[in-house]
C-alpha cells in the first residue's frame, strides 16, 4: 500500500490523532488489490477502529475498509486492525453465496483491510418507505445466517441496514458479528446459549426496524415480540446507555478542540 501522504501535506494532523484508526487521519489515495489499483473517491466512516471509503477499480466502485494502524497511549494497536480484518474477511467469506451480502473483492495492506463491492444504494433511514418484501428478505437472510452458527450482533444501528437502489436489502459491517460453529468448547451447552441470545437480539431489532417503517405488516407474534423487551435487552441498554452517552459527550468535546476537520468522523 503506498504511503497516505507525501512530503507536501496541505492539512495538518488532527489534535486528537488518537481517536482516528489511521495515522495520517485519511485513507490513502489509491490502494492495489490483486494487481488492480483502486482510487479514493470519498470517505464514508472514520472512527477508532476502522476508516470506510468508497473507491473506483478497473471494474467500477468498490467500497475499502482499513483496519487501525495508530497507537494508543504509545501502545501498538496495528495487531487489533488485522486480526479484526481477518476476521471480517473470514465471515465475508462464509457468506459469499447469501443474497444481499456484497462481493469481497480481496484483502489490501498485508491484510490491513479489504475491498468488497460497492452495492448502489443508501443506509436505512428512519423516514425511508419500503416494499411489502424488504424486511421479509432480510428476515430470509438473517435466518441463512443463523443456521450457519453465526450472529450479526449489530443490528441495533439501522445504517448497517442498506436500502439498495433495487429496492432489496443488504447486509453490511460484520466486524463484531459471531460465528461459533458446533466443534470443540463452542458445542457446550453456555456457548450455544449464548449463540441464541445474540440471534433472538438480531430478530427483536429486525423487527423494531419493521414496527418503525412498516407497522402495517407486523405479525401477532412479530408484535408481541417486539413489544416484550427480554431481561437480556433491558440489561444491554442498562449497562450501554449510560457509557453511549459518556462517550458522545467525550467526542463532541474533543471534536470541538479539533484544529483540522477529518473526513467520515461524524458518520454513526
Amino acid at each position: 500500500m503506498p504511503p497516505m501522504n507525501g512530503p507536501g501535506r496541505k492539512r495538518p494532523l488532527p489534535r486528537h490523532a488518537w481517536l482516528y484508526a489511521l495515522p495520517e487521519a485519511e485513507l490513502p489515495p489509491r490502494v492495489d488489490c490483486g494487481g488492480q489499483v483502486f482510487e479514493h473517491v470519498r470517505t464514508f466512516k472514520h472512527d477508532f477502529f476502522a476508516a470506510t471509503g468508497l473507491y473506483r477499480g478497473p471494474d467500477g466502485l468498490a467500497v475499502l475498509k482499513l483496519g487501525r494502524r495508530q497507537d494508543f497511549a504509545t501502545v501498538p494497536l496495528d495487531w487489533l486492525g488485522r486480526w479484526l480484518t481477518r476476521r471480517e474477511v473470514r465471515l465475508y467469506t462464509l457468506l459469499q453465496d447469501v443474497p444481499g451480502v456484497p462481493r469481497l473483492i480481496g484483502t489490501v495492506g498485508r491484510e490491513a483491510g479489504f475491498l468488497h463491492a460497492y452495492v448502489p444504494g443508501r443506509p436505512l433511514g428512519r423516514e425511508d418507505r419500503v416494499s411489502d418484501r424488504f424486511f421479509d428478505e432480510l428476515m430470509e437472510m438473517l435466518d441463512t445466517i443463523w443456521r450457519r452458527d453465526m450472529a450479526y450482533v449489530d443490528l441495533n444501528k439501522r445504517q448497517n441496514i442498506l436500502l439498495g437502489d433495487d429496492g432489496r436489502p443488504y447486509l453490511i459491517d460484520f466486524q463484531i458479528s459471531l460465528h461459533l460453529p458446533a466443534r470443540g468448547w463452542r458445542r457446550l451447552a453456555p456457548v450455544r446459549w449464548l449463540l441464541r441470545r445474540f440471534q433472538q437480539a438480531d430478530r427483536y431489532h429486525t423487527l423494531k426496524h419493521k414496527r418503525r417503517l412498516r407497522p402495517d405488516l407486523l405479525t401477532l407474534d412479530e408484535r408481541r415480540c417486539v413489544e416484550r423487551l427480554s431481561v437480556w435487552i433491558r440489561l444491554h441498554r442498562w449497562l450501554t446507555r449510560p457509557l453511549t452517552n459518556l462517550r458522545r459527550h467525550t467526542l463532541k468535546r474533543l471534536k470541538r478542540s479539533e484544529t483540522t476537520e477529518v473526513a467520515g468522523s461524524s458518520a454513526k
